[in-house]
Order: C-alpha cells, then sequence, then structure tokens
C-alpha cells in the first residue's frame, strides 16, 4: 500500500506538468496575451506606485541590481520587525523581540528562500512578524527565484542584450502564479483543519484534567506559500508534522504536490520557451531519474530499518515519523522536499536510518533535482554547459548549447557556480568542527554529530532550510555562520549564472552542423546523470564517508 500511495503521487504530479508549464510560458510572454485582460490592470497600478517602467528592458548588470537592490531593502525591514516586534500589533501572546544574531539569521533565511528556522516560530514571533517577516519574503523570494530562471532562459535564446524586467517578472510572478494557488491550497488546508485565525492561544483541559494552552495563528496562509513557493520553514517548531500545519493524509498530499508543482512544470516551460521541447524533455529526464534513484534508497532504507531494531521484532523505522503518514509517505515526503528545496519536513530527518539520512543531504550537495523554482533548473542547465563542452572536448565536436557556440567565459563562471556550492559547504563545517562551541551544539557524538553540523551547513548553502534537528543551532557563532552561508549561496551564483546568460544573449546563432554535439537525446541524459553523479560523488563522498556512511557501516559491528 505505501509503495501505491507514492507511485500515485507521483502520478498525478506528472499529469500536472504540461498544463502548468504551458501556463507558465503565458505568464512571462511579453506580447498581449488573454492573462493581460485579466491580471493587467492591478500590475499596471503596482508598477505606477513604484515608478517602474513595463516596457524597459534590462541587460544583465540591471537584472542583477535590481535583484540586489530590492533583496537589500526587504532584507532591512525584516530585520527590523524581528527587532521591534514586541511594539508592534498582533501581538496578542506578548512575545518579546529576537536577539540581535537570530534576527540576522531568519531575516536572510527568508529573503533568500531558505526558510531556515533556529527558533519555534509558535514561541518566537508575532502573528505580524508570521506575516509581515515571513509569509510575505516567502512569496517575493520565491518569485526573485522564478524572474531568475527566466531571465536566464531568455538570454540563452536572445539576439541582443535584453533579459526583460526584473520588476515585471517579480510581479507577474506573485499576482498571476503565487497568490491564486496560494489561496486554492490555503482554503483546501483550512478545510482539512489548519486554523487560520488571528486569535490568540486557548487554554484546553485534557481527558487528564491537565490544562494545556494550544498556539494557533494565521497558518494555513503561511503553509500555502511554503509548499507552492518552496520555501520550507513552519509556523511552528515540529513543521509540517504538526497536526495543525499537517493533519491528514490528504494535507499531505496535497503538500508533496504543491513542492513538486512548480518546478517540474518550469523545466517543461524551459523546453516550450527554447522552441526545443525535446530538450526540456531531456533535461526533466536526468532531473527525474536522479529523483526516483534518491526516493528508492531513503523508501528501502526506512522500511529495513536498522540491525537493532530487526533484532528487536520491529520492522522498520518509525522513529520520528508520524503515524498517520507511515513509512512510505515519511521517506516520499523527504525526498521531495530536498530534490524540491523547499526545506518542509513531515517527519524528523536526525531519526531516518543513516542511509536515509544520507538521501537529503546528496540532494541538497547536488542541488539540482529539480531544485526549488527556478535555481534547480539553472544548476542543472550548469551541468549541462559543462557536460557539452566536456564530451565536445574528448570526440572532438563543436561544443554548442542551443545553437550558441560555449567558450571559456561561459565555463569558467559555470565551474565557479559549481564549485562555490562546495566550498561555503565544506569549509565552514570543518571550522565548527575545530571550535570548542560549536561542538558543544553537537546533541549525538560521532558519526551522527557530524551529520548533523554538515546537514546544517548544507541546507544553508542550498537555500533548502531543513535541520538534522539534534544540532542546537540557536548560538551565535552558527546565526551568523549559517546566516553568511546562506547569502553566498543564493547571490553569488545568481550574479555568475545572469552573467552567462548576459554572454549567451550577445552570442550569435550558428547552423548546426555535422559535428555538432546534440543535447536533446537520451544519450545525453544518461551523460548529463553520470557526470553529475561524478563530479557531486568526487567533491563531497570524502565528507559523506565521515558522516552517514561511517554510521552506517558501523551498525553492523
Amino acid at each position: 500500500m505505501g509503495l501505491i500511495q507514492v507511485v500515485v503521487t507521483l502520478v498525478i504530479a506528472g499529469l500536472l506538468v504540461k498544463p502548468i508549464g504551458v501556463y507558465l510560458v503565458k505568464v512571462f510572454d511579453y506580447e498581449t496575451t488573454g492573462l493581460d485582460r485579466f491580471f493587467g490592470p492591478v500590475e499596471r497600478l503596482i508598477y505606477r506606485i513604484i515608478g517602474v517602467r513595463e516596457k524597459e528592458a534590462m541587460g544583465w548588470k540591471k537584472y542583477v541590481s535590481a535583484i540586489l537592490m530590492s533583496n537589500f531593502v526587504m532584507l532591512i525591514l525584516i530585520y527590523a520587525i524581528f527587532r521591534v516586534q514586541k511594539y508592534l500589533p498582533w501581538n496578542p501572546d506578548g512575545i518579546d523581540n529576537m536577539p540581535p544574531a537570530l534576527a540576522f539569521n531568519t531575516a536572510i533565511s527568508f529573503i533568500t528562500n531558505t526558510n531556515w528556522q533556529a527558533y519555534s516560530g509558535e514561541n518566537s514571533l508575532s502573528y505580524l512578524s508570521q506575516m509581515i517577516a515571513i509569509t510575505f519574503p516567502m512569496f517575493t523570494s520565491a518569485a526573485t527565484g522564478f524572474a531568475l530562471a527566466i531571465a536566464f532562459i531568455r538570454g540563452l535564446v536572445a539576439r541582443q542584450n535584453n533579459l526583460g524586467n526584473f520588476y515585471v517578472d517579480i510581479v507577474r510572478s506573485i499576482t498571476r502564479i503565487f497568490l491564486p494557488l496560494s489561496f486554492i491550497v490555503a482554503l483546501f488546508l483550512v478545510f482539512q483543519g489548519v486554523p487560520q485565525t488571528l486569535h490568540g492561544a486557548v487554554d484546553a483541559t485534557t481527558i487528564d484534567g491537565v490544562k494545556q494552552t494550544i498556539t494557533r495563528g494565521p497558518v494555513a496562509s503561511l503553509e500555502s506559500i511554503k509548499h507552492i513557493g518552496t520555501n520550507g520553514g513552519g509556523y511552528f517548531g515540529t513543521n509540517s508534522a504538526h497536526p495543525f500545519e499537517n493533519p491528514t493524509p490528504l494535507s499531505n498530499l496535497m503538500e508533496i504536490l504543491c513542492m513538486l508543482l512548480l518546478p517540474t512544470a518550469l523545466v517543461y516551460a524551459f523546453g516550450v520557451m527554447i522552441k526545443n521541447k525535446r530538450q526540456g524533455w531531456s533535461v526533466f529526464a536526468a532531473m527525474g531519474i536522479m529523483l526516483l534513484v534518491f526516493l528508492s534508497v531513503v523508501f528501502v532504507a526506512e522500511y529495513n530499518g536498522t540491525p537493532a531494531l530487526n533484532a528487536a521484532g520491529v520492522h522498520g523505522n518509525m522513529e520520528g515519523k508520524e503515524v498517520r503518514f507511515g513509512i512510505s509517505e515519511s521517506a516520499l515526503f523527504t525526498a521531495v522536499t530536498t530534490a524540491a528545496t523547499t526545506g518542509s519536513v513531515n517527519n524528523m530527518h536526525d531519526s531516518l536510518t543513516p542511509m536515509g539520512g544520507l538521501v537529503p543531504l546528496a540532494e541538497m550537495m547536488l542541488n539540482n533535482v529539480f531544485g526549488g523554482k527556478g535555481v534547480g533548473l539553472l544548476n542543472g542547465l550548469l551541468y549541462v554547459i559543462l557536460t557539452v563542452f566536456i564530451c565536445g572536448l574528448m570526440v572532438g565536436r563543436t561544443p554548442e548549447f542551443l545553437g550558441k557556440k560555449i567558450e571559456s567565459k561561459e565555463v569558467k563562471l559555470a565551474s565557479i557556480t559549481l564549485l562555490i556550492h562546495p566550498v561555503i559547504i565544506l569549509v565552514p563545517t570543518a571550522i565548527a568542527l575545530f571550535t570548542p562551541g560549536a561542538i558543544s551544539s553537537i546533541l549525538n557524538p560521532g558519526y551522527h554529530g557530524i551529520s548533523e553540523v554538515l546537514y546544517a551547513f548544507t541546507s544553508g548553502a542550498a537555500n533548502n532550510g531543513s535541520a538534522f534537528g539534534g544540532l542546537t543551532a540557536n548560538t551565535n557563532f552558527y546565526n551568523i555562520a549559517i546566516g553568511l552561508v546562506m547569502l553566498l549561496g543564493r547571490y553569488i551564483s545568481i550574479i555568475a549564472m545572469l552573467a552567462i546568460a548576459g554572454s549567451f544573449a550577445t552570442k550569435k546563432m550558428v547552423a548546426a552542423t555535422s559535428g555538432t554535439f546534440r543535447t536533446d537525446t537520451p544519450l545525453f541524459t544518461g551523460i548529463l546523470v553520470v557526470i553529475i553523479a561524478v563530479i557531486g560523488a568526487l567533491t563531497f563522498f570524502p565528507a559523506l564517508a565521515l558522516g552517514p556512511i561511517a554510521e552506517h557501516l558501523g551498525m553492523f559491528h
């Protein structure tokens, strides 16, 4: 039954790819479409208010500047709200201001689409903070990722230095995609029992006669954009394992579909926008193969359990999992949330078997198994560029992609983008494991403790936000270190990716010849998967060998 549930979920997600992908293409088509008649008046009013000229084209440098400036202003405002929230309205439970280091970490976390939380939301944030400083940047950070991806695709096929207009792209992403979808999903979650209220906590008496305080708030609105925007985080400390965030198997199905919906559809939209659907399906197949492999590993690992559990007569590993979801839905959620870089969890990753815990780590390290909206596709395309270049050199064929030559500039920028990711994971992890104060935050000693620290920095660098819960991350060291990692992981790649797009946009199209290496075939899909696996293994295997792999081998001794 568990396997059937997983298959049905993936089939539903697959059926949604094409229609949603077609809709995404229409959203970002600057030519007049039927959507403009419905959304146009509201969007034009927004453009007038913020002083944007809708028809203004942006080169890559101007596009980058617009992203960085708008994100910086929002970052300052979010930080300020956290620091003065006790003086602001909609704080019925009288929650105090956030400390500076935690506010720094949290503001960066939500503006970068990471949504890492070193706190419990129900105890640390007012209703106003949950709505304005948490839910609001969930919309803008997700829209920024989408705008980035669309600009990159335009650059690949452009005949002039025009990547579109960032402000138009981000407004359209919010008004035409995230707001409508989030409204529908929020209503469904309320139907399933998720709270949506501005009233304060209530006191209840249990059947044992004990007084209990039940926290509630505007939960459904946060949960909807949290999954639609592949944001992650949670209203409550236990995230989507909490019955107020994810109460039923149906709400669990909806949240999984929401995480997969836009990242998968964007890959199809890529194929449509470049007028080569075979190319889109080629990239989609590579990502799909990797997702199925990772899902199979965590699924089998959790069903097999551990030698200690088997010796006790317990079949499978239910530690850290909700009974209402079971092993299969927990394994699927784990694979999807880190494939789509969402970071939402319906089970505790710290309680996964060693090989089960390896899966979310590996997916975040590769960071291109569909990924969050926009960024996952771009990371996949960076590997495509490297694959074309490497294979072209090996077989003596011209390194071209989409009719444009790949030269040293693009390869250097792609290499920088891919190399910065392991650097900001492995270097801070090594520093933490040599710092006494950081080591004291580790709950579990030995191999698992290494995995806890490695997971934290991997999650920050991949802008994922999930965690091995055994690490006490709310310290000045981790708040500042992970905050800086999140910033570097987000914005260095943004700058490099748009620089690549700008370079492609100015290149002339060249006609395909017998020497052109085709990138829209099953053969190329296989080569792409192998190169991603080889590069990932060479980069991260030593660190994984010290953590989950060593822990797995240690169970048999």
